[in-house]
């Protein structure tokens, strides 16, 4: 049996993800206490309809229950069973938005603000979080898009394991991605904006990539991040991390941030890494 761990924020689509597992055909359990991971198990084993693909969302609403959730996955590493952790967040602006919108209260503490009880739930879940194999922020997610992520991921993990990698620009005007593993500031780097020909343009266009690349600093640059990287990514991959988000920022996130994020994308592509380029800011 192959088992899916469905958890994270309240509001972050854990419900749109278990419809995702279930139209794939996975047998799906919602809200199981994790001490019941045990009687399950023994369960399915003894029914006889071949039951093989198994999600279970499990989050805070098992209340004391969901503490015992590290020792009941040991437990199933005991037996032999293979599980992936998904891990579903999203913006406190955007979690606080669907709250207000469904009318809902937050399961930790249904009488306060949901300010407070996300940021205690965020500390709750902040180990499982770590643990998780997949890290998914559902902020800017439709419904197909949210599918074409949790395919994939279901892809890499039944292929040949690799570092599943993310590269994102932005701009840091409108903020830092929250789920970036690293960030890397390339502001000090001459800018296209200030050239007329080349203001309304985007780094994916040859004309920007030139200008940008053009410079000594940015061919160095380049060259410190792809060693950074080349360095790190197998560590990660040693500690049993299949994800990593890069984001490269500028200004305004559409000319030198798009570059780099555009080559190195096509660098990590030419070393058969699975790579999705995003441009925050484009997109």
């Amino acid at each position: 049996m192959n088992f899916i761990i469905i958890s994270g924020q309240s509001g972050a689509g854990k419900s749109q993800a278990k419809k995702v597992f279930e139209d794939l055909g996975y047998y799906c359990i919602d809200n199981l206490p994790p001490s019941l991971i045990p009687n399950f198990v023994e369960l399915v084993e003894q029914n006889s309809e071949g039951i093989h693909n198994i999600a279970l969302v499990i989050d805070i609403r098992g209340g004391r229950f969901f503490k015992d959730l590290e020792d009941h996955l040991e437990g199933l590493k005991q037996r032999h069973y293979e599980y992936k952790i998904f891990y579903f967040e999203a913006n406190d602006d955007i979690l606080v938005k669907r709250f207000k919108e469904t009318r809902r209260t937050h399961p930790l503490d249904p009488t306060g603000r949901i300010e407070d009880a996300l940021a205690s739930e965020k500390q709750i879940l902040e180990t499982l979080k770590d643990q998780a194999h997949y890290v998914i922020n559902t902020s800017n997610l439709t419904h197909a898009e949210l599918k074409a992520e949790i395919t994939r991921y279901l892809d890499l993990s039944e292929g040949d394991q690799s570092l599943n990698l993310t590269i994102m620009s932005f701009g840091f005007k409108k903020g830092l991605p929250l789920d970036a593993d690293f960030v890397f500031d390339v502001r000090f780097l001459p800018n296209p904006y200030y050239i007329e020909d080349l203001k309304h343009r985007t780094g994916n266009e040859a004309a920007v990539q030139s200008y940008v690349m053009g410079f000594e600093e940015s061919r160095q640059l380049m060259t410190h991040i792809q060693s950074l990287l080349d360095f790190a990514m197998p560590g990660f991959m040693r500690e049993g991390r299949s994800q990593l988000v890069i984001a490269i920022g500028c200004t305004g996130g559409q000319h030198r941030s798009v570059t780099f994020a555009n080559l190195l994308a096509a660098y990590y592509r030419e070393q058969h890494y699975p790579v999705k380029c995003v441009h925050r800011e484009l997109d």
